[in-house]
């Protein structure tokens, strides 16, 4: 079993035991995610980056995970794959030759 699978096991196991795969559609997953990832915001809201609490970094991003790892579960996609995916797509979207030390969007370079 791989580590995301396991990640996966362990958050089925807590949602079912506790019975809120009822509320566990496709629809409020992405709500609570992005709740979750507004809460990771706030976290540094009005202050560096540097002075943002780690402990507080750490648990919202463990939310934001459980969530997408939740979606991904729901539609049966493979997470390393899709990031996989998505770094190859970016890859052609943003040349090296094109995008280094630029934060420019892909379609203005």
């Amino acid at each position: 079993m791989s580590e995301i699978d396991e990640i996966t096991a362990e958050l089925l196991k807590f949602r079912n035991e506790r019975d809120w795969e009822q509320f566990h559609n496709p629809k409020d997953l992405a709500i609570g995610l992005s709740i979750e990832a507004n809460e990771l915001l706030e976290v540094f809201l009005w202050k560096a980056y540097n002075e943002a609490d780690k402990e507080r970094v750490k648990e919202e991003l463990a939310d934001v995970f459980g969530y997408a790892f939740l979606m991904a579960e729901k539609y049966g996609f493979d997470v390393k794959q899709i990031i996989l995916d998505k770094i190859k797509a970016n890859a052609l979207k943003y040349p090296v030759d094109k995008a280094k030390g630029n934060a420019t969007k892909y379609d203005q370079l």
